[in-house]
């Protein structure tokens, strides 16, 4: 994941001006509050998060083959 420079705010100025973090997300869709400078949480436009919580078909059908493939062995003697 990339973080955008512009989107982080540290935990006490988020804890002390929300509306701040609110119009980072606003603005950029995200907003990552650091912890002891380090990255810690994430928060996402509810919008956003709806759609990226939401697997392709597609994505869903090839894990299935790969699962498939890795665990052959054991489908063909559960199938006997």
């Amino acid at each position: 994941m990339t973080i955008d420079t512009d989107t982080m705010i540290s935990i006490t100025e988020a804890n002390q001006n929300f509306s701040r973090v609110a119009k980072l997300v606003d603005e950029h869709g995200t907003a990552v509050i650091l912890k002891n400078n380090v990255p810690r949480y994430l928060v996402i436009d509810f919008n956003k998060a709806e759609k990226e919580k939401v697997a392709t078909t597609e994505d869903v059908i090839t894990i299935s083959e790969r699962l498939l493939k890795q665990n052959m062995e054991a489908n063909e003697e559960l199938a006997k």
